[in-house]
């Protein structure tokens, strides 16, 4: 990699270059990113720690409630499209949902329908959670982004997207998430 002079080395050059000078045949371009997107990483997941904990939610009860809340009026989405989006197990959805009902963010209840379908809905108090939430990582995240500029991150996004287009798609294999009697 030709670094110009108005380009900052950071703590991953060091690395590569150390590996270079070991194994000189070494080819680092993988390095260079994934190295990078894996310290990125540990930085953006404490952003979305402290977002969430501003509202008092921990990251797990911010994605159901933020998935209840993206499904639109009323609100409400089965448990089995919940463990849909939020990709975890259903007996770990039983879990979340009993605290979030604890909570008096979520209430479950039995369709109208057909009593045999369960529905979680998000409450007033879980609505007001989710947008509080989910501005507040919109405004972190926005921090974290300036140093690329808006072209810069439309770039990023545009980037990442390709790389993410090469493996499956959860959506395609789970339930639709927007299970309704």
């Amino acid at each position: 990699m030709i670094q110009d002079a108005a380009t900052p080395t950071d703590e991953v050059d060091a690395i590569v270059a150390a590996w270079r000078a070991q194994l000189p045949d070494l080819k680092g371009e993988g390095m260079q990113v994934f190295s990078r997107l894996h310290r990125l990483a540990s930085h953006v997941e404490e952003q979305r720690r402290l977002a969430f904990a501003e509202h008092g939610l921990a990251a797990w009860q911010f994605d159901v409630l933020a998935a209840l809340r993206r499904a639109g009026d009323p609100f409400e989405l089965t448990p089995g499209a919940l463990v849909a989006q939020t990709h975890v197990s259903s007996g770990t959805m039983t879990h979340r949902i009993d605290r979030l009902v604890e909570r008096e963010l979520v209430l479950r209840r039995g369709s109208e329908g057909d009593r045999r379908i369960v529905l979680v809905r998000l409450t007033p108090a879980g609505r007001v959670a989710a947008d509080a939430a989910v501005r507040s990582l919109v405004a972190r995240e926005r921090t974290v982004l300036a140093a690329l500029g808006a072209d810069g991150s439309a770039d990023l996004a545009r980037l990442l997207r390709r790389l993410l287009a090469q493996y499956p798609d959860p959506r395609a294999t789970k339930e639709s998430s927007r299970e309704r009697p």
